[in-house]
């Protein structure tokens, strides 16, 4: 046992013990080769390690000589019982892309296949009862992203963190643990490439980054199953798409989701949500969503309304549908336990819906109605009867739902949240029948909520998209709901913290995520709602919301100058809506985030010498830099990746070029322009009107004419903005916006692709797939850094050319290409600018 005490000291921080030192002395383990990998035993220690996929290995572990319930809320039966086959070793095995080796003790080090550490463990799992730990050694140059929406900056690396669901109303940027649960992280920047472990275990888990001990990475749980999957690389993209495969994919949203959205706690009375809507059209500012908070409903009760304040809500949803406005309403889980006249709680004590106290009594606890009962959502009657639930508020035109409140939070307890030994009933899935307490349940809890929402919704509306937004989750959380970072505040620490929330929400599954635009608690200043309102556009969801009690946040609030900046920015949300719902295809299919950190399509920009805190990509072909001190008027840097970039705004070349690809194209035989092999950077200075935005060379840019809705049709031709460069491609998709037709091939989805050819340049179309008409009948095309005039051929029919010198475009109007084609746009009467 001399290496459990050697590991404790270590991760405790009171020594550093070297990894041969920790493993010397244990005896060789005994390997049973598999198909899909090796059987391990090390003294009382059994593992299984087996290959799902090439670069996807389980590591299950027996504790007292048993393994756990192979079941998991997280990954589904199906993806369990995939496997590969794999070439045996003596020391462990191979697949095409890893090899997995088993030293002493049962120690298991992940490695390329020529030999590069991925991971390594420092010593073999440890177990102390029923807790258990796991050690993994620490390379200096390793980052590590993940988790959710924790806080504590992007890079995890030097902190320490908790799962555990909480109602983290206040939440500082340091706090943890706070609302969600997704115990998956991705190591980035070791000699192997990236790698993401999930440690499917449901219970209180904790994850230590090098904060105990700099040279190890640790992590456990209280109890539960040994149960984690590595996930190999070796990019950061890889691995998330691995991971998304593993736990499931985000469905496609409905289109009017990534529009704007308007919030508050509470919008008190139809009239008033009229009275925003008229605004809202009056200013022209485009939105698609308004939300109604807990004051719809008769005394705080889900699945009700105040007769007094909504008497119709029927037509409210109506008059707001023909404005092109949809409405989400919050349907909390939190049942008042009243006797007579309030259906759900009937019809649930009826069908034993509820969670029992550990006497076998229904747990009841105050919330938002009062004294309130909860849904047992582990079990699948319970989460049945509750989708039933949504019938009256579909019926009624509600489009989509808000599970808040699903830590579960609970009032007038210092542990914010239930009874440990509360008992849950788990009958779902393949796990078998039993009764667990709140321990194993708690974090899974939120996640299932909205399970039970979206099956609700898919049964009632069996050809709609649901659309649920959800404050609590855990892995896989994003097969049924959107989600939020929570209760934020009014201040410019928690706008940089929203950014970084939102970008390892993506990296975690979560590619439909939010941060309170405004902040919810307190009050933001001018200056700090349209800045926020800026960034917010190009986040994947975009709502402003904030909290009863503080000042309003709407667009106009501040006046006329900083209503125009916010409105300019939401309506360049809704003409780059082509690219946005490519994008969120894109997440549907692969599992890529929208939103990304920068080195995510770029790797060598991790290690670029800007500050890039705030800085982000919208997919691979934006990259936007807000300041990285939001609040400071300092100039800064911006760091670009190699490829060359262009000045969203004005669609000029920006930063320093190698001298030969200095201006724009001038001749057919110019190459196209290349920045530096090692990027470049650009010096900016804050405006309040202005958020730097940047396109990649190589980019087709699809954007629409302005629209005040996405139920509003485009008046005119698709734009698509060309962008000179390497590996120039672009990807139009389109549907129906809000059916399920798109998994039955009810899409229009077109790659195009630009090539700098001997005569000029050429922009081809590959040939459509699917069997949607999409709204376009004409298709605006526009080259940036082009100079002088010129002539154009769509197959073998000649098209003008306009030509702006001063913008150094040229644009050609074609048909909507139904089919495979090429425009030829030639060069060589360009003339010299």
């Amino acid at each position: 046992m001399k290496h459990i005490a050697l590991l404790l000291a270590a991760t405790a921080g009171l020594c550093s013990v070297p990894v041969q030192a920790q493993t010397s002395t244990l005896a060789a383990p005994t390997l049973t080769p598999r198909n899909d990998g090796v059987e391990v035993r090390a003294g009382a220690t059994t593992l299984r390690i087996t290959a799902m996929t090439d670069g996807l290995v389980r590591v299950r572990v027996a504790k007292n000589g048993a393994f756990a319930e192979d079941a998991s809320w997280a990954v589904t039966a199906a993806t369990r019982k995939q496997t590969t086959k794999v070439t045996a070793a003596p020391d462990g095995f191979a697949t095409a892309s890893v090899r997995v080796r088993i030293g002493a003790g049962g120690a298991i080090t992940f490695e390329t296949l020529d030999g590069k550490i991925i991971s390594a463990d420092a010593a073999p799992v440890t177990t102390d009862g029923k807790a258990f730990t796991i050690a993994k050694t620490l390379p200096i140059a390793e980052h590590f992203y993940g988790l959710g929406d924790k806080t504590q900056g992007l890079d995890r690396r030097g902190h320490g963190f908790v799962d555990w669901n909480t109602d983290a109303f206040g939440f500082s940027s340091a706090d943890d643990p706070i609302y969600k649960s997704i115990p998956f992280f991705i190591g980035s920047g070791g000699a192997g490439g990236s790698y993401g472990i999930l440690l499917d275990n449901t219970y209180r888990t904790w994850f230590d980054f090098g904060h105990r001990d700099a040279e190890t990475l640790s992590f456990g749980g209280p109890d539960g199953p040994i149960d984690y999957y590595f996930i190999a690389g070796p990019s950061m993209a890889e691995v998330t798409r691995r991971y998304a495969d593993l736990t499931g994919h985000a469905p496609l949203a409905p289109k009017w989701a990534l529009g704007y959205q308007q919030s508050r706690y509470s919008y008190g009375s139809a009239d008033e949500v009229r009275q925003i809507a008229a605004r809202l059209r009056s200013d022209r500012v485009p939105t698609d969503v308004i939300w109604l908070d807990i004051g719809y409903q008769d005394r705080n009760r889900p699945f009700t309304t105040d007769a007094k304040t909504f008497p119709d809500l029927p037509k409210l949803a109506s008059e707001m549908k023909a404005d092109g406005i949809k409405l989400v309403a919050i349907t909390d889980l939190h049942i008042a336990a009243v006797e007579q006249g309030y259906a759900p709680y009937q019809s649930g004590m009826k069908a034993d819906a509820f969670i029992k106290n550990a006497d076998g009594t229904p747990y009841v606890a105050p919330v938002w109605p009062g004294p309130s009962v909860f849904p047992d959502f582990t079990k699948t009657t319970a989460r049945t009867w509750w989708g039933e639930q949504y019938k009256g508020v579909l019926d009624a035109g509600i489009a989509g739902f808000w599970n808040d409140m699903n830590e579960p939070a609970i009032f007038e307890t210092p542990t914010k949240t239930m009874p440990l030994d509360t008992r849950h009933r788990i009958d779902s899935d393949d796990f078998a029948g039993r009764i667990t307490d709140h321990r194993e349940a708690h974090n899974v809890y939120g996640m299932l909520n909205t399970r039970a929402t979206y099956d609700g919704l898919l049964k009632l509306r069996p050809d709609e998209r649901p659309f649920v937004m959800t404050r609590a989750s855990y892995a896989g959380g994003q097969r049924y709901a959107v989600t939020w970072t929570g209760d934020n505040s009014a201040t410019w620490d928690h706008l940089k913290l929203s950014v970084q929330q939102i970008i390892n929400l993506g990296l975690s599954g979560f590619g439909y995520s939010a941060a309170d635009v405004s902040g919810f608690a307190g009050g933001p200043s001018p200056d700090l709602l349209t800045r926020w309102t800026e960034i917010g556009a190009f986040t994947p969801v975009f709502r402003n919301h904030s909290a009863t009690g503080t000042p309003r946040v709407e667009p106009w609030v501040d006046g006329p100058d900083h209503l125009a900046i916010r409105r300019r920015f939401i309506e360049e949300r809704y003409r780059l809506m082509p690219y946005f719902y490519a994008l969120a295809d894109q997440n549907a299919r692969l599992g890529d985030p929208i939103m990304r950190p920068v080195f995510y399509d770029y790797p060598a920009a991790a290690s670029a010498s800007c500050d890039q805190s705030m800085a982000f990509t919208l997919g691979k072909s934006l990259l936007v830099a807000p300041p990285p001190k939001p609040e400071s008027p300092q100039t800064y840097d911006v760091c670009l990746p190699a490829g060359g970039w262009y000045d969203y705004w004005t669609g000029q070349r920006v930063g320093t070029p190698e001298p030969a690809a200095a201006g724009p194209i001038q001749s057919a035989t110019q190459a196209v322009p290349t920045a530096r092999t090692l990027g470049d950077r650009v010096i900016e200075t804050p405006r309040l009107d202005h958020l730097p935005v940047f396109v990649r060379a190589g980019t087709i840019l699809p954007r629409q004419p302005l629209v005040q809705s996405t139920s509003e049709t485009p008046n005119g031709p698709l734009r698509l903005d060309v962008y000179p460069g390497a590996d120039c491609m672009g990807t139009l998709y389109e549907d129906d916006g809000r059916s399920l037709a798109y998994t039955r091939r009810g899409y229009f989805r077109q790659t195009v692709r630009c090539t700098i050819t001997p005569t000029g340049l050429s922009i081809d179309f590959a040939k459509p797939e699917g069997s949607f008409k999409p709204w376009w009948k004409s298709i605006a095309v526009t080259v940036h850094n082009w100079a002088g005039a010129g002539a154009a051929l769509a197959k073998t029919t000649r098209v003008a050319v306009v030509n702006n010198n001063a913008a150094a475009t040229a644009t050609v109007t074609v048909p909507m290409q139904a089919r495979a084609g090429t425009i030829a746009i030639d060069g060589r009467q360009a003339r010299s600018s």
